[in-house]
């Protein structure tokens, strides 16, 4: 299992030298993926726009890396608990995006998402009794709509 700790750390460390960033890297097995930290990027330079360039970064380190194991690995990459703060970030806009669609009573759109970010919206508010959600598009990237649930028929719904 070190192996493919060493081999992701190795790649990840050669990509930010040869981009010129001074970086160190972490790394550790963690629920059968494999797990790089970086510490290092004061510019957010390798994060990019609402983590669009971390994605891409992380998608070509996901192939370099289990290009070179037997067995194939996820691999995921995080910058100075950029994803940690991002998934806090999207759980109290989620929230919030949800108390105003309820005292509105019509849906509200947020986006566009990639998969785990919509994961996470969809998460935090599973729990609310008076709200669902929903992805909408089409590809990678999708928007998202936040709809208060109509009143039924002796259910305590919203309205």
């Amino acid at each position: 299992m070190e192996e493919e700790v060493e081999i992701g750390k190795e790649l990840l460390t050669g990509l930010l030298t040869r981009m010129g960033m001074e970086a160190s890297v972490e790394g550790f097995l963690r629920e059968g993926s494999l797990h790089l930290e970086v510490k290092g990027d004061p510019e957010g330079i390798l994060i990019g726009r609402h983590g669009r360039t971390l994605d891409s970064l992380q998608m070509l380190i996901n192939r370099m890396v289990n290009k070179q194991l037997k067995s194939p690995l996820k691999v995921l990459i995080d910058i100075n608990d950029y994803r940690k703060r991002r998934e806090e970030t999207l759980q109290r806009m989620a929230l919030r995006l949800g108390e105003k669609a309820k005292r509105a009573r019509h849906a509200v759109t947020a986006g566009p998402f990639n998969a785990h970010e919509r994961r996470i919206i969809h998460l935090a508010l599973k729990e609310d009794p008076f709200l669902e959600t929903e992805s909408l598009g089409e590809g990678e990237v999708k928007m998202m709509t936040i709809i208060p649930k109509r009143r039924e028929e002796g259910k305590d719904r919203l309205f």
